[in-house]
């Protein structure tokens, strides 16, 4: 295919992410040459405002990263400071905060679903665009999400950026007697979890692969959720390995990029994947009996590195994350006390928690009375962010090698849709990193015919 001249395509913001970006795509020919995630917002400066607080304050303020995902950073945080402080809570502790950290991953994996990822699949602009066609389908998702809303607001005292979460625990727990009105509501959306399984089953995927490394975390028993050791799957299905939580940072190594105000992660200098592909590929046998056979009817095998079929890992996580918090409910007897003292000591304490987008890393440096001295937050999307450039390069040059003819305008519009697909499938919370797409392609011109 043969393009002329330089053209430059402008999306003023991509739909249907969290945030605010731009891509860039340099492309010669058939060939993508390079393809930049250029994340613009300016750094919110999370790590700097945690410097000189107290130690029981990472969890409510490291809440506000995110909005949608306000747990993930509560329990990343305690995990961290309990942790520094040589603190373990005990089992009726953690699991209330499983049960907490289920109801983030129900409305969170549900909110992609249906409302940012199914409409790339039915060629519709949006939600609201979907609900035109498929109202059954969108009434479905938001039961589902409003069960998870439901679960964070018993828990947490509200569903966007909970009030009850505290280092050590809870300021209060619920009586056995107010989680089964819970329990109901649960049972039905463990339906519509399955339902939103098959009917995702039946969208139309690209053919796709991946080669990344991936990084989850894995807690031998369980499907890790809030707690577990970071492990990485090597690229092309090799062997595991499995480093300690002190040694994320020297694993994981960000560095900042000259068109991006996020940094950039690689693990060990190379490209790697954190997420639910991740986390199936990793910890997939441990899924409860529900969530493996929802993976089977949705044709996923031991391994998915497809990023297109995402969609369906995220339903089936959503099957487990249902299936899960009943579990919980049914064993929850409430603890003595809903929180352990946290006694302040000098010291380093790591915390890393899987977010619904993935591994998601704090690290603090205590004073001996508790003043935060130091403050690292490594999130997912700053880890995907290589890994979604190296898709856009693969995929993009993949469509433009299988067309044929000089149809450039065509070829760009395509384009800018093609790349909004690929990047919604990491699904990147972009403002949790620092904000999305304004696009423009720049294509390098065919050196000029000689005259005989």
């Amino acid at each position: 295919m043969t393009h002329r001249g330089t053209r430059v395509l402008h999306v003023g913001s991509l739909a249907r992410v969290e945030g605010e970006g731009a891509l860039h795509l340099t492309v010669d020919g058939a060939d993508v040459t390079s393809a930049r995630l250029r994340i613009y917002e300016p750094p919110r400066f999370f790590e700097a405002f945690l410097r000189g607080r107290a130690h029981t304050e990472p969890p409510d303020i490291t809440a506000r990263v995110c909005g949608i995902c306000p747990v993930a950073y509560q329990m990343s945080a305690c995990a961290a400071i309990e942790d520094a402080c040589g603190v373990e809570v005990p089992d009726d502790i953690r699991g209330l905060r499983r049960l907490l950290y289920c109801g983030e991953w129900i409305e969170s994996q549900t909110l992609h679903i249906y409302l940012l990822h199914a409409p790339d699949f039915l060629g519709r602009d949006g939600a609201v665009d979907l609900a035109r066609t498929h109202r059954a389908d969108v009434e479905r998702g938001l039961r589902l999400k409003q069960a998870g809303n439901v679960l964070l607001e018993q828990l947490g005292g509200r569903a966007i950026h909970p009030v009850n979460v505290r280092v050590g625990g809870f300021h209060r727990a619920p009586a056995k007697a107010e989680l089964e009105p819970l329990a109901e509501r649960l049972r039905r959306a463990l339906d519509d979890a399955w339902a939103t399984v098959r009917w995702t089953a039946g969208f139309d995927f690209p053919d796709a692969d991946c080669d990344h490394d991936l990084l989850a975390l894995s807690e031998p028993g369980t499907y890790a959720i809030e707690r577990g050791t970071p492990t990485v799957l090597t690229r092309r299905g090799g062997s595991l390995r499995r480093f300690a939580l002190r040694d994320f940072t020297h694993e994981v190594v960000e560095e900042q990029v000259p068109h991006s105000t996020a940094l950039h992660a690689t693990l060990r200098g190379r490209r790697h994947l954190t997420g639910s592909l991740a986390r199936y590929a990793i910890n997939g046998p441990a899924l409860s009996t529900v969530a493996r056979q929802a993976a089977q009817e949705a044709g996923l095998g031991a391994e998915c590195r497809n990023p297109f079929r995402s969609i369906l890992v995220r339903a089936v996580e959503t099957v487990y994350a249902v299936d899960e918090a009943l579990r919980l409910i049914d064993a929850y007897e409430p603890p003595a006390r809903p929180f352990v003292d946290v006694t302040p000591r000098a010291g380093t304490g790591h915390g890393a928690t899987e977010a619904p987008r993935g591994t998601l890393y704090h690290r603090y440096v205590l004073e001996a009375d508790g003043i935060v001295t130091d403050a690292r937050l490594v999130p997912p999307t700053a880890q995907n962010q290589g890994a979604i450039e190296e898709d856009l390069r693969r995929v993009v040059e993949q469509r433009l090698r299988a067309q044929d003819g000089p149809r450039a305008a065509a070829d760009d519009a395509e384009l800018t849709h093609l790349c909004e697909r690929i990047i919604r499938n990491h699904d990147p919370c972009i403002s949790c990193s620092t904000h999305f797409l304004d696009l423009t392609v720049e294509r390098v011109p065919p050196p000029p015919r000689r005259l005989p």
